[in-house]
């Protein structure tokens, strides 16, 4: 199975990268993570990105706040799949991650998930893997299954309690 790599451009953006390494573990899907900064490290974050393909990753996150170019810097330097996660800072909330991380020129996609929504990051590098790996296409068919059971178990005790 190809890994997902994982790069943060600040170790503060750990607690938001969390919940795609947590979805990650659950479906068995093997990762790197790494901090490295479009800004700061810059030969660093591009020798990640120009070996993952050699490094068996099938797909590279990339989660950064404010300037927010990591993602684009990721996806210059490789043809596979990039998702962003713009991070939410005490500046402007994240909409000027949002912003950088989505506004890519023509020919150079990252697939962008909401503010902080790293939970979505981990599912998207999934499917991307479960295209060619029917064992974990299965286990997503069978998350959103469970994802349903769970919504319509709710909406029977809620109406069980106010439909009177």
């Amino acid at each position: 199975m190809k890994k997902v790599g994982i790069v943060m451009g600040s170790d503060s953006d750990l607690p938001i990268v969390k919940k795609a390494v947590d979805i990650l573990k659950d479906f068995n899907v093997p990762f790197e993570i790494h901090i490295y900064s479009a800004h700061r490290t810059p030969d660093e974050a591009a020798q990640f990105a120009t070996s993952a393909r050699e490094n068996g990753f099938g797909a590279i996150i990339a989660a950064a706040g404010m300037a927010a170019h990591l993602a684009g810097a990721i996806a210059a330097r490789t043809t596979l799949p990039v998702i962003g996660i713009p991070c939410s800072s005490s500046v402007l909330d994240g909409m000027d991650a949002l912003l950088a991380t989505v506004m890519m020129p023509s020919g150079m996609p990252v697939a962008t998930v909401a503010i902080n929504g790293a939970a979505n990051a981990g599912l998207l590098a999934i499917q991307m893997l479960a295209i060619e790996d029917k064992d974990l296409a299965d286990k997503l068919d069978a998350k959103r299954k469970a994802d349903a059971e769970k919504v319509l178990a709710k909406d029977k005790a809620l109406s069980a309690e106010l439909n009177k």
